[in-house]
């Protein structure tokens, strides 16, 4: 199973629209708070809400759902 990581922050409209195309997708994803942590923040803030996938940041700002439900299957 792949793991899935969601970086973003409350209030983040852009962060909300990439939550609802990973529950379509309906795999498991974690979502990390960027504001939890300064270094989080100063590496996101500019670039949220980041999807990685295994560790590697696959999208920011938008996540397009087919290439994800390509990578993923």
């Amino acid at each position: 199973m792949r793991r899935i990581t969601l970086y973003g922050r409350p209030g983040c409209h852009l962060c909300d629209e990439a939550r609802e195309v990973l529950d379509r997708v309906g795999e498991p994803y974690d979502v990390v708070d960027i504001e939890s942590d300064e270094d989080l923040l100063r590496r996101y803030l500019e670039r949220i809400p980041v999807v990685a996938v295994d560790g590697e940041e696959r999208f920011e700002f938008f996540v397009d759902e087919d290439q994800l439900r390509r990578w993923l299957h």
